[in-house]
């Protein structure tokens, strides 16, 4: 079973606050379903294809197509950024 500081610690990293009785079912909740991992690791999978997606799709990527709109739309939602600079979004930088 896990213990609770393992719970408090994954809450923490979940970003969620928890209340004490929250803490233990959960305990017994995430160990529950830890426990049923372990069942799983001892099915013989040998014999068993390993697929990277459900539907056996590769690489699906749509064309980056632009379609025209009417001016007054596009001036609308351009009008409607919060930020913007010479008609285009600005956003913050990630890096």
């Amino acid at each position: 079973m896990l213990k609770k500081e393992d719970i408090i610690h994954i809450a923490e990293l979940a970003r969620i606050g928890l209340k004490e009785e929250e803490i233990e079912k959960y305990q017994r909740e995430l160990s529950l379903i830890l426990d049923y991992f372990k069942k799983l690791e001892l099915v013989n999978t040998d014999k068993i294809d390993s697929i990277g997606h459900i539907t056996g799709e590769h690489s699906v990527i749509r064309d980056d197509v632009v379609i025209d709109c009417k001016e007054d739309i596009r001036m609308g939602i351009i009008n409607n950024f919060p930020d913007k600079k010479d008609n285009q979004a600005k956003v913050k930088s990630i890096l």
